[in-house]
């Protein structure tokens, strides 16, 4: 094992626009699925730890809710908690889509003309975009003074993620590695296996429904012929929400639970019973006393 005089570590922040690729890049860095990933934007709602390890460098991910102007009290704690991962980490990747500055990426330079640590730029899904494209965007975001260094990457198809390594290496300060080499995530397994069933909601479900559940997992403690028993209950904020996760003679949860499951035992490594409820809690994506009661607290990041 190399010397951890030798070794470099640190804490790397990972922010963008919401559906920019930040969670796929981090199960691509990590090599295991650590963050649900899925088509809808804001999929991503708490600050997830992926956790890469090499001979010589561990840096650990932050994962964070895609920064937008928020609307509700869910939507600031998100912010709050992306924003947070500014003044906690010793790198921040900033990533965006293979296009020229939007609002919404101008909003974020703005507050990354404070941070005291490095920034790179990291240009993703450059595999569906001509290489000449990416020259103006380039120089676009080189006139901000604000990045290190510019990165095309493709966080699908694994395009500049070697030469972002060696990147991360140099700009990494010297460090002993903080966890073990086999973990991967800082994150408890309930936690995983909640995130697990809510990313089954977002993937077949559609309209306002996935944004309005939330998952919480009651209990994963327990064995019976074999196999952990967890119960969870998917929480949503109207009763035609229910209806639609329920779905007709309940054929929607069966298939959130079967997909889910096979999710959880690929994650586990043991055979599981999954037990899913559905109840109704209105309007609870504003309500901060159920926010904090369900793992959603602000004052974490206050």
């Amino acid at each position: 094992m190399t010397d951890d005089i030798k070794n470099k570590s640190g804490f790397v922040a990972l922010l963008g626009r919401p559906n920019v690729g930040k969670s796929t890049l981090m199960n691509y860095l990590v090599g295991q699925k650590v963050a649900i990933t899925s088509s809808k934007p804001q999929t991503t709602r708490n600050k997830i730890s992926g956790i890469l390890t090499t001979d010589d460098m561990q840096a650990v991910f932050v994962d964070t809710p895609g920064i937008f102007k928020p609307h509700l009290d869910l939507d600031n704690y998100m912010d709050k908690a992306s924003l947070s991962s500014l003044n906690d980490v010793d790198l921040i990747l900033f990533m965006v889509e293979p296009e020229k500055m939007g609002k919404g990426d101008a909003y974020i330079t703005d507050l990354l003309k404070k941070a005291k640590v490095p920034v790179l730029l990291l240009i993703n899904k450059v595999d569906q975009v001509n290489p000449n494209a990416l020259l103006p965007i380039i120089d676009q975001y080189r006139q901000l003074d604000i990045f290190k260094e510019f990165l095309p990457v493709s966080a699908t198809q694994g395009i500049g993620i070697s030469d972002l390594i060696q990147v991360l290496h140099q700009y990494l300060p010297v460090g002993p590695k903080y966890y073990g080499t086999d973990q991967i995530t800082d994150r408890p397994e309930y936690f995983m296996v909640a995130e697990l069933i809510r990313e089954q909601i977002l993937n077949l479900t559609a309209e306002e429904v996935p944004h309005a559940a939330a998952v919480w997992v009651e209990q994963m403690n327990k064995h019976e012929n074999n196999k952990l028993q967890i119960e969870a209950t998917i929480y949503v904020e109207k009763n035609g929400q229910k209806g639609i996760i329920i779905g007709k003679s309940g054929k929607m949860l069966k298939q959130i639970g079967i997909n889910s499951r096979h999710q959880i035992e690929d994650l586990l490594g043991e055979k599981v019973n999954l037990h899913l409820w559905v109840k109704v809690q209105h309007n609870w994506r504003s309500d901060p006393r159920f926010l904090k009661q369900i793992g959603y607290n602000p004052k974490d990041f206050s």
